[in-house]
């Protein structure tokens, strides 16, 4: 696969998980957070803020990587 087929492949797959990723954490708050402390909440959303990061950046990576033989 080429880098300009895996720069496609990769930016569908990112748009999918981010999208369902978004839904899976309104949907775990919504099961879990009703009552909890403002900390609580605030400590979730930054967690589940920063947690998509680490696949998005490990998807970029194999983006990025170069064509064989081009090195």
């Amino acid at each position: 696969m080429t880098q300009r087929m895996r720069k496609l492949a990769g930016l569908l797959v990112l748009l999918a998980f981010l999208a369902v990723y978004a839904l899976a954490v309104m949907v775990l708050a919504v099961a879990i957070l009703p009552g909890a402390h403002g900390l609580v909440q605030a400590a979730f959303y930054a967690l589940a803020g920063l947690l998509w990061v680490l696949p998005a950046g490990l998807l970029i990576r194999w983006m990025a990587r170069p064509d064989p033989g081009e090195e």
